[in-house]
């Protein structure tokens, strides 16, 4: 697959790149430069992705990081098995339990949200760190919503992370789940104050909270070009059609 010229792959994190000294340096460069297109891409192009995750596997299938590229790759494209085997391969290779949250969110889109459970009463879950942790919370609240335990997912995410007025890089998604799950369970005003909290902690627009909440409102968008377009048009000609634009919900899979 063709890569920009620019991309050297020096743009790699210094610990993958002490992984890769493992390879020949034209191989390591080649399969950082892969690599560096995987991170570039996989929130835009997903497909795109995946397709450099593949090059990457084939030229370096025994270093860790290339299997866990491959896997968030994977999992970007909903390939949830693939995702799964490439997770647990990279954890047999380094030991960590880093990738514990993710590998249970894996089972939840294979449809076996009790083992997703599972794995969040697990001993792994005690090593993670605390946005893993909270991580897993959100995995495990969502696979409660699986089940239709819609209280149970409620009660998941209460905890000392939610409660507490500190902004941290996950408290945004945590205070949307709990305000999906309680939208979710009939409880629309307490789910208005928790939209409302996501998005003051949500700085870089990682979820659609505000959008939510002007749906709760009753706010709706229209479209500013499809207004100027009827401003212009001739008198006596009919304005384009184009119903308004609402603010909609694409939901997050937790």
């Amino acid at each position: 697959m063709p890569i920009p010229e620019d991309v050297t792959g020096e743009e790699i994190d210094k610990d993958v790149r002490q992984e890769l000294q493992s390879l020949p340096k034209t191989l390591a460069d080649d399969v950082a430069r892969n690599l560096v297109m995987v991170a570039r891409l996989i929130d835009e192009d997903p497909e795109g992705a995946y397709g450099y995750s593949r090059v990457a596997l084939r030229l370096a299938s025994r270093v860790a990081a290339v299997r866990e590229a491959a896997g968030f790759a994977a999992y970007a494209n909903q390939k949830y098995a693939e995702a799964l085997a490439e997770f647990r391969a990279a954890r047999r290779m380094t030991g960590t339990v880093d990738l514990w949250p993710v590998m249970a969110d894996c089972e939840r889109g294979l449809g076996r949200p009790e083992k997703a459970l599972d794995m969040a009463g697990a001993p792994e879950v005690h090593k993670l760190d605390k946005a893993g942790q909270v991580e897993m919370r959100l995995v495990a609240a969502g696979a409660r919503r699986d089940m239709g335990q819609l209280d149970a997912a409620i009660v998941t995410l209460q905890s000392p992370e939610l409660a507490s007025s500190s902004v941290q890089p996950w408290t945004a998604r945590l205070r949307y789940a709990y305000a999906d799950a309680l939208l979710a369970a009939g409880r629309a005003d307490e789910a208005r104050e928790w939209f409302a909290k996501a998005v003051e902690a949500d700085r870089d627009g990682s979820t659609d909270a505000s959008d939510r909440l002007a749906e709760l409102d009753g706010v709706e968008f229209v479209d500013a070009l499809d207004e100027e377009e009827a401003d212009e048009a001739p008198e006596g000609a009919e304005a384009p059609a184009g119903p308004d634009v609402e603010a909609e919900s694409d939901g997050e899979q937790d």
